[in-house]
Protein backbone atom coordinates (compact mmCIF):
# COMPACT_ATOMS: atom_id res chain seq x y z
CA UNK A 1 0.00 0.00 0.00
CA UNK A 2 2.73 2.56 0.91
CA UNK A 3 4.49 1.32 -2.40
CA UNK A 4 1.61 2.37 -4.44
CA UNK A 5 0.86 5.53 -2.30
CA UNK A 6 4.68 6.87 -3.30
CA UNK A 7 4.14 6.12 -6.85
CA UNK A 8 0.72 8.14 -6.89
CA UNK A 9 2.24 10.85 -5.41
CA UNK A 10 5.35 11.17 -7.68
CA UNK A 11 3.26 10.91 -10.60
CA UNK A 12 1.01 14.01 -9.10
CA UNK A 13 4.13 16.32 -7.90
CA UNK A 14 5.63 15.63 -11.45
CA UNK A 15 2.31 16.08 -13.27
CA UNK A 16 1.20 19.35 -11.22
CA UNK A 17 4.98 20.35 -12.03
CA UNK A 18 4.50 19.74 -15.71
CA UNK A 19 1.31 22.72 -15.83
CA UNK A 20 2.59 24.71 -13.59
CA UNK A 21 6.35 24.82 -15.18
CA UNK A 22 5.95 23.58 -18.44
CA UNK A 23 9.35 22.73 -19.58
CA UNK A 24 11.03 21.15 -22.69
CA UNK A 25 12.77 18.75 -21.09
CA UNK A 26 10.11 16.81 -19.40
CA UNK A 27 8.98 15.62 -22.97
CA UNK A 28 11.85 12.71 -22.90
CA UNK A 29 11.30 10.49 -20.75
CA UNK A 30 8.87 11.04 -18.64
CA UNK A 31 5.58 10.85 -21.60
CA UNK A 32 6.73 7.58 -23.03
CA UNK A 33 7.29 5.83 -18.68
CA UNK A 34 3.69 7.15 -18.35
CA UNK A 35 1.96 6.42 -21.62
CA UNK A 36 3.57 2.96 -22.13
CA UNK A 37 4.02 -0.10 -20.46
CA UNK A 38 6.80 -1.15 -22.70
CA UNK A 39 8.41 1.41 -24.99
CA UNK A 40 9.17 -1.24 -27.49
CA UNK A 41 6.11 -1.86 -29.77
CA UNK A 42 5.27 -5.52 -31.51
CA UNK A 43 6.69 -3.64 -34.66
CA UNK A 44 10.14 -3.46 -32.78
CA UNK A 45 9.78 0.38 -32.90
CA UNK A 46 10.77 2.41 -29.71
CA UNK A 47 7.93 4.35 -28.89
CA UNK A 48 10.40 7.71 -28.57
CA UNK A 49 10.03 7.68 -32.51
CA UNK A 50 6.21 8.57 -32.29
CA UNK A 51 6.84 11.92 -31.08
CA UNK A 52 10.75 12.17 -32.47
CA UNK A 53 9.58 11.53 -36.24
CA UNK A 54 13.03 13.04 -37.10
CA UNK A 55 15.78 10.23 -37.77
CA UNK A 56 19.18 10.48 -37.32
CA UNK A 57 21.84 8.08 -36.66
CA UNK A 58 22.31 5.87 -33.64
CA UNK A 59 25.09 3.75 -32.68
CA UNK A 60 26.39 1.41 -29.72
CA UNK A 61 29.22 -0.55 -28.70
CA UNK A 62 28.95 -3.43 -26.59
CA UNK A 63 31.33 -7.05 -25.87
CA UNK A 64 30.63 -9.93 -28.16
CA UNK A 65 30.66 -12.17 -25.19
CA UNK A 66 30.45 -11.53 -21.02
CA UNK A 67 30.44 -14.00 -18.29
CA UNK A 68 27.95 -14.20 -15.80
CA UNK A 69 27.86 -11.97 -12.89
CA UNK A 70 30.31 -9.70 -14.44
CA UNK A 71 30.08 -5.95 -15.44
CA UNK A 72 30.29 -4.46 -18.29
CA UNK A 73 30.25 -1.23 -20.52
CA UNK A 74 27.57 -0.49 -23.66
CA UNK A 75 28.14 3.01 -24.99
CA UNK A 76 25.65 4.42 -26.72
CA UNK A 77 26.97 7.11 -29.44
CA UNK A 78 24.53 10.06 -30.57
CA UNK A 79 26.51 11.61 -33.03
CA UNK A 80 25.68 15.30 -34.31
CA UNK A 81 27.38 18.83 -35.08
CA UNK A 82 28.77 20.55 -31.77
CA UNK A 83 27.33 23.80 -31.00
CA UNK A 84 23.68 23.27 -32.82
CA UNK A 85 21.33 24.84 -31.35
CA UNK A 86 17.21 24.05 -31.38
CA UNK A 87 13.89 25.81 -30.73
CA UNK A 88 13.27 25.98 -27.33
CA UNK A 89 9.18 25.83 -26.20
CA UNK A 90 9.78 29.61 -25.79
CA UNK A 91 10.91 30.18 -29.60
CA UNK A 92 14.50 30.97 -28.15
CA UNK A 93 18.09 28.95 -29.61
CA UNK A 94 18.69 26.49 -26.76
CA UNK A 95 21.52 24.22 -27.10
CA UNK A 96 20.70 20.43 -28.43
CA UNK A 97 20.09 18.25 -25.50
CA UNK A 98 20.66 14.21 -25.84
CA UNK A 99 18.98 11.12 -24.37
CA UNK A 100 18.88 7.50 -24.69
CA UNK A 101 17.45 3.97 -23.94
CA UNK A 102 18.80 0.71 -23.30
CA UNK A 103 16.85 -2.33 -23.43
CA UNK A 104 18.57 -5.38 -21.82
CA UNK A 105 16.98 -8.90 -21.84
CA UNK A 106 15.14 -10.04 -18.66
CA UNK A 107 18.18 -10.09 -15.90
CA UNK A 108 20.62 -7.85 -16.75
CA UNK A 109 20.40 -4.74 -15.26
CA UNK A 110 22.25 -1.14 -14.33
CA UNK A 111 25.14 -2.56 -12.20
CA UNK A 112 25.43 -1.53 -8.89
CA UNK A 113 27.70 1.91 -8.08
CA UNK A 114 29.97 -0.39 -5.48
CA UNK A 115 31.38 -2.75 -8.95
CA UNK A 116 32.29 0.08 -11.03
CA UNK A 117 35.62 0.86 -11.74
CA UNK A 118 37.31 4.38 -11.87
CA UNK A 119 36.92 4.00 -15.46
CA UNK A 120 33.18 3.84 -15.29
CA UNK A 121 33.40 6.54 -13.04
CA UNK A 122 35.30 9.02 -14.79
CA UNK A 123 32.77 8.05 -18.01
CA UNK A 124 29.61 8.54 -16.23
CA UNK A 125 30.15 11.47 -14.01
CA UNK A 126 27.16 13.78 -14.46
CA UNK A 127 24.98 11.26 -16.05
CA UNK A 128 21.89 10.10 -14.28
CA UNK A 129 20.23 6.60 -14.56
CA UNK A 130 17.08 5.66 -14.44
CA UNK A 131 14.54 2.23 -14.50
CA UNK A 132 11.59 2.39 -17.11
CA UNK A 133 9.38 1.37 -14.50
CA UNK A 134 9.77 -0.24 -10.88
CA UNK A 135 9.16 -3.80 -12.33
CA UNK A 136 11.52 -3.11 -15.31
CA UNK A 137 15.24 -2.97 -13.96
CA UNK A 138 16.50 -4.30 -17.52
CA UNK A 139 15.05 -0.72 -19.10
CA UNK A 140 17.37 1.95 -18.36
CA UNK A 141 17.06 5.99 -19.51
CA UNK A 142 18.97 8.52 -19.74
CA UNK A 143 18.69 12.45 -20.47
CA UNK A 144 18.03 15.18 -21.27
CA UNK A 145 21.19 15.92 -20.88
CA UNK A 146 23.53 18.99 -22.51
CA UNK A 147 24.72 16.99 -26.17
CA UNK A 148 27.80 18.61 -26.54
CA UNK A 149 29.51 16.64 -23.08
CA UNK A 150 27.60 13.52 -23.85
CA UNK A 151 27.83 12.57 -27.54
CA UNK A 152 28.69 9.26 -25.78
CA UNK A 153 26.79 7.88 -23.19
CA UNK A 154 28.36 4.53 -21.18
CA UNK A 155 25.95 2.13 -19.63
CA UNK A 156 27.70 -0.19 -16.65
CA UNK A 157 25.46 -3.13 -16.97
CA UNK A 158 25.59 -5.61 -14.39
CA UNK A 159 25.18 -9.49 -16.46
CA UNK A 160 22.90 -12.08 -14.90
CA UNK A 161 24.47 -15.47 -13.31
CA UNK A 162 22.32 -18.46 -14.06
CA UNK A 163 23.29 -20.36 -11.13
CA UNK A 164 21.94 -18.43 -9.28
CA UNK A 165 18.87 -17.05 -11.06
CA UNK A 166 17.21 -20.53 -12.48
CA UNK A 167 14.80 -18.08 -15.27
CA UNK A 168 18.54 -17.05 -16.91
CA UNK A 169 20.06 -19.56 -19.34
CA UNK A 170 23.57 -19.05 -21.19
CA UNK A 171 23.47 -18.17 -24.77
CA UNK A 172 22.88 -15.54 -27.09
CA UNK A 173 20.29 -12.20 -26.25
CA UNK A 174 19.52 -9.14 -28.84
CA UNK A 175 20.00 -5.76 -26.98
CA UNK A 176 17.33 -2.77 -28.25
CA UNK A 177 18.52 1.04 -28.04
CA UNK A 178 17.58 4.06 -29.15
CA UNK A 179 19.24 7.35 -29.27
CA UNK A 180 18.04 10.92 -29.54
CA UNK A 181 18.83 14.41 -30.01
CA UNK A 182 16.53 17.58 -29.67
CA UNK A 183 12.77 17.61 -29.18
CA UNK A 184 10.10 15.69 -30.44
CA UNK A 185 7.99 17.15 -33.93
CA UNK A 186 4.92 15.52 -32.01
CA UNK A 187 3.35 16.43 -28.42
CA UNK A 188 2.09 12.88 -26.84
CA UNK A 189 -1.21 14.87 -27.27
CA UNK A 190 -0.90 14.44 -30.96
CA UNK A 191 -0.11 17.73 -31.96
CA UNK A 192 2.70 19.57 -33.35
CA UNK A 193 5.68 21.17 -31.28
CA UNK A 194 6.97 24.35 -32.26
CA UNK A 195 9.79 22.06 -33.84
CA UNK A 196 7.99 21.30 -36.67
CA UNK A 197 6.97 22.22 -40.21
CA UNK A 198 3.37 23.51 -40.48
CA UNK A 199 1.41 23.42 -43.86
CA UNK A 200 -1.78 24.57 -44.99
CA UNK A 201 -4.65 22.54 -44.84
CA UNK A 202 -6.61 24.17 -47.65
CA UNK A 203 -5.69 26.04 -50.64
CA UNK A 204 -6.42 30.33 -50.73
CA UNK A 205 -4.98 33.33 -50.98
CA UNK A 206 -3.43 34.76 -47.70
CA UNK A 207 -5.31 37.54 -46.95
CA UNK A 208 -3.32 38.13 -43.61
CA UNK A 209 -0.46 37.25 -41.24
CA UNK A 210 -1.02 38.58 -37.38
CA UNK A 211 1.06 38.37 -34.35
CA UNK A 212 -1.02 36.24 -31.90
CA UNK A 213 -0.98 36.46 -27.82
CA UNK A 214 1.22 33.55 -27.75
CA UNK A 215 3.67 35.51 -29.59
CA UNK A 216 3.05 33.43 -32.45
CA UNK A 217 1.61 34.09 -35.81
CA UNK A 218 -1.65 33.65 -37.20
CA UNK A 219 -2.27 33.28 -41.03
CA UNK A 220 -5.63 34.23 -42.53
CA UNK A 221 -6.55 32.07 -45.69
CA UNK A 222 -9.50 32.83 -47.86
CA UNK A 223 -10.71 29.88 -50.14
CA UNK A 224 -11.99 29.99 -53.57
CA UNK A 225 -15.18 29.85 -52.20
CA UNK A 226 -14.53 32.81 -49.85
CA UNK A 227 -14.55 30.88 -46.37
CA UNK A 228 -11.44 32.05 -44.62
CA UNK A 229 -9.90 30.14 -41.55
CA UNK A 230 -6.94 30.86 -39.82
CA UNK A 231 -3.82 29.01 -39.43
CA UNK A 232 -1.73 29.19 -36.26
CA UNK A 233 1.85 29.58 -35.98
CA UNK A 234 3.49 28.73 -32.41
CA UNK A 235 6.68 30.79 -31.89
CA UNK A 236 10.13 29.48 -33.21
CA UNK A 237 9.22 28.75 -36.96
CA UNK A 238 10.02 31.03 -39.51
CA UNK A 239 7.27 32.06 -41.67
CA UNK A 240 7.58 31.68 -45.37
CA UNK A 241 4.61 32.98 -46.92
CA UNK A 242 3.38 36.60 -47.41
CA UNK A 243 0.20 38.82 -47.46
CA UNK A 244 -1.34 37.92 -50.83
CA UNK A 245 0.73 34.71 -51.92
CA UNK A 246 -1.72 31.91 -52.99
CA UNK A 247 -1.15 28.38 -51.90
CA UNK A 248 -2.15 25.18 -52.30
CA UNK A 249 -3.64 22.51 -50.07
CA UNK A 250 -0.15 20.80 -48.11
CA UNK A 251 2.22 24.41 -49.22
CA UNK A 252 4.55 24.91 -46.97
CA UNK A 253 3.37 28.14 -44.38
CA UNK A 254 7.19 27.73 -41.97
CA UNK A 255 10.65 26.12 -42.37
CA UNK A 256 11.63 22.86 -40.64
CA UNK A 257 13.70 24.27 -37.48
CA UNK A 258 14.16 20.59 -36.51
CA UNK A 259 17.75 20.38 -36.18
CA UNK A 260 17.82 16.58 -34.39
CA UNK A 261 16.51 13.25 -34.56
CA UNK A 262 15.91 9.61 -33.10
CA UNK A 263 17.37 6.67 -34.24
CA UNK A 264 17.51 2.90 -32.90
CA UNK A 265 19.09 -0.27 -33.68
CA UNK A 266 19.18 -3.82 -32.29
CA UNK A 267 22.43 -6.01 -31.41
CA UNK A 268 23.54 -8.62 -29.73
CA UNK A 269 25.30 -10.14 -26.64
CA UNK A 270 26.25 -13.95 -25.35
CA UNK A 271 25.88 -14.46 -21.98
CA UNK A 272 29.24 -16.82 -21.94
CA UNK A 273 29.63 -20.00 -19.55
CA UNK A 274 33.22 -20.49 -18.48
CA UNK A 275 32.59 -24.16 -18.96
CA UNK A 276 32.37 -23.81 -22.45
CA UNK A 277 35.07 -21.69 -22.21
CA UNK A 278 37.26 -24.47 -20.42
CA UNK A 279 35.85 -26.86 -23.13
CA UNK A 280 37.08 -25.11 -26.27
CA UNK A 281 40.51 -24.08 -24.73
CA UNK A 282 40.78 -27.70 -24.01
CA UNK A 283 39.63 -29.11 -27.63
CA UNK A 284 42.18 -26.76 -29.34
CA UNK A 285 44.81 -27.50 -27.03
CA UNK A 286 43.94 -31.56 -28.03
CA UNK A 287 43.32 -30.32 -31.75
CA UNK A 288 46.90 -28.90 -31.19
CA UNK A 289 48.50 -31.53 -29.44
CA UNK A 290 47.02 -34.04 -32.41
CA UNK A 291 48.78 -32.47 -35.09
CA UNK A 292 52.10 -31.65 -33.01
CA UNK A 293 52.07 -35.83 -32.25
CA UNK A 294 51.25 -36.19 -36.06
CA UNK A 295 54.42 -34.18 -37.04
CA UNK A 296 56.67 -35.99 -34.62
CA UNK A 297 55.47 -39.71 -35.64
CA UNK A 298 55.73 -38.38 -39.08
CA UNK A 299 59.46 -37.88 -38.81
CA UNK A 300 60.12 -41.22 -36.66
CA UNK A 301 58.78 -42.91 -39.64
CA UNK A 302 61.21 -41.26 -41.76
CA UNK A 303 63.98 -41.53 -40.38
CA UNK A 304 63.50 -45.53 -39.77
CA UNK A 305 62.86 -45.90 -43.37
CA UNK A 306 66.33 -43.30 -43.92
CA UNK A 307 67.75 -46.09 -41.61
CA UNK A 308 66.38 -49.63 -43.96
CA UNK A 309 67.30 -47.65 -46.82
CA UNK A 310 63.86 -48.18 -48.05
Amino acid sequence: MRRILSIFLGSLLIGLALILSPSSTWAYPFWAQQNYENPREATGKLVCANCHLAKMTTQVEVPQSVGADSVFKAAVKIPYKSGTEEIGADGSKVPLQVGAIVMLPDGFKLAPQDRWNENIKEETQGVYFTQYSEDKENIILVGPLPGDQNKEIVFPILSPDPSTNKNIHFGKYSINVGGNRGRGQVYPTGEKSNNSIFTATKSGNVISIEDNEDSGKNITIQTEDGESFIETIPVGPEILVQEGDKIDAGALLTTDPNVGGFGQLDTEIVLQSPARVIGLIVFFAGVALTQILLVLKKKQVEKVQAAKGI
